[in-house]
């Protein structure tokens, strides 16, 4: 959106204000808000100021954050569907075993129910929450050090506390009443890293909204933060290793590989319980029987090539 000069007026040296029908906004430019002849603030803030002036803070907090949680999970999962069906990029397929049309639509529409049906309205009752720990979604946007530094922080403190949360799942009773649903899918593909039960999506999803609840970051940095989560959690779900995949690159990253293992044993006590990294796992002895399959592998993969040469 373009403002024009009816829209942006100077009201001091250093200060500027936008007004439109419903608000008026006053920002400093010691912001690095600049306001010059002919032209307005930089891409980044006029979209966020577009938001702002059309959109409450709860519509922008509740149903922006649902809508772009929907958006970039099933655009950044339903590929995986069309790759298993097609028998596209089955060299990278961790298993080899693909899951029937049935049992992927089956997990499409407990999917939508359970978004709108939970995801929606835990978003909505949260609100208050987040505002009253300081989110905002107004001007100033914060600085990229902020940002990152922030979800660092949320990774962290969502990957300790999703551990924990997930070894209780795999207890017997928690597991067969509950955790089972989500592994219901021995095989999984992108979409299935939301496919649980009611309660373990109430449950779990505490990991992640912790850390935002406890800093009340600006909406940008919680819009973020959810992307990120959303493609690490799909990526770890996949089903597929690829060269480019992110495990290949950050030793301390899970990724498909990692998870997929753990899918494999319909047990409570698969292991690999963390979200994003591994170390909790290989601190406290859960990743054990993933270490020594991959050890098994590799030394397979030596004597192939040993009795190759000697061929």
């Amino acid at each position: 959106m373009a403002f024009s000069s009816k829209d942006l007026s100077m009201t001091s040296a250093n200060n500027f204000c936008v007004k439109n029908k419903k608000r008026t906004f006053f920002f400093s430019n010691t912001e690095s808000v600049h306001v010059c002849e002919g032209e307005g603030p930089s891409p980044r803030r006029v979209q966020t100021l577009f938001l702002i002036t059309h959109f409450s803070d709860f519509q922008l907090a509740c149903f922006g954050s649902f809508f772009l949680h929907e958006s970039v999970f099933f655009l950044s999962g339903l590929p995986f569907v069309w790759f298993e069906r097609a028998g596209w990029l089955s060299n990278y397929k961790i298993q080899g075993k693909n899951n029937s049309p049935a049992a992927q639509e089956k997990c499409i529409v407990r999917l939508i129910l359970y978004h709108f049906g939970v995801n929606l309205p835990v978003v909505i009752f949260s609100y208050p929450v987040f505002k009253y720990m300081g989110m905002r979604s107004s001007l100033p946007l914060p600085s990229w050090n902020v940002i990152l530094t922030q979800i660092i922080f949320y990774f962290i403190l969502e990957d300790f506390v999703f551990y924990w949360g997930h070894r209780v799942l795999h207890t017997k009773w928690l597991y067969k009443h509950v955790h089972s649903v989500h592994h219901e899918y021995a095989t999984p593909f992108g979409l299935t890293s939301e496919y649980a039960h009611p309660a373990e999506i109430l449950f779990l999803g505490f990991a992640t909204i912790i850390g935002p609840a406890v800093t009340g970051p600006h909406l940008v940095t919680l819009w973020l933060w959810m992307v990120l989560r959303v493609l690490e959690t799909v990526e770890a779900h996949c089903g597929y290793h690829f060269p480019w995949s992110p495990s290949n690159f950050f030793p301390l990253y899970g990724g498909s590989d990692f998870h997929d293992y753990h899918h494999r044993l319909l047990y409570t006590k698969s292991g690999n319980y963390s979200s994003t990294f591994t170390y909790m796992d290989w601190i406290f002895g859960t990743d054990i029987g993933y270490r020594k399959l991959k050890a098994l592998k590799r030394a397979t993969v030596e004597n192939n090539q040993c009795n190759k040469i000697y061929e």
